[in-house]
């Protein structure tokens, strides 16, 4: 019972909020001025050279010891 009179009050409420007619909206008056801007752009660009080597072949050894594999790493078979 207290639900049911609940919902009525909140849908009553709701309804008298809605039925208002609040259409005033201020108007507000804007002002423009104008902007300058001054951006100076210095074109020093230094390039630093960064080197990636790539290795050519499978068994070469910065490879070899960064893709280790110890015995614990394997799968046994049960």
């Amino acid at each position: 019972m207290k639900a049911i009179l609940t919902t009525i009050a909140v849908l009553f409420f709701s309804t008298l909020a809605m039925a208002q007619n609040v259409s005033e909206e201020a108007k507000v008056e804007t002002i423009s001025f104008g902007i300058t801007v001054e951006v100076e752009i210095n074109e020093q660009t230094e390039k630093e050279v960064e080197v990636a080597r790539l290795y050519r072949f499978k068994n070469s050894r910065i490879k070899k010891e960064l893709a280790f594999r110890t015995k614990r790493n394997r799968s046994k078979l049960a």
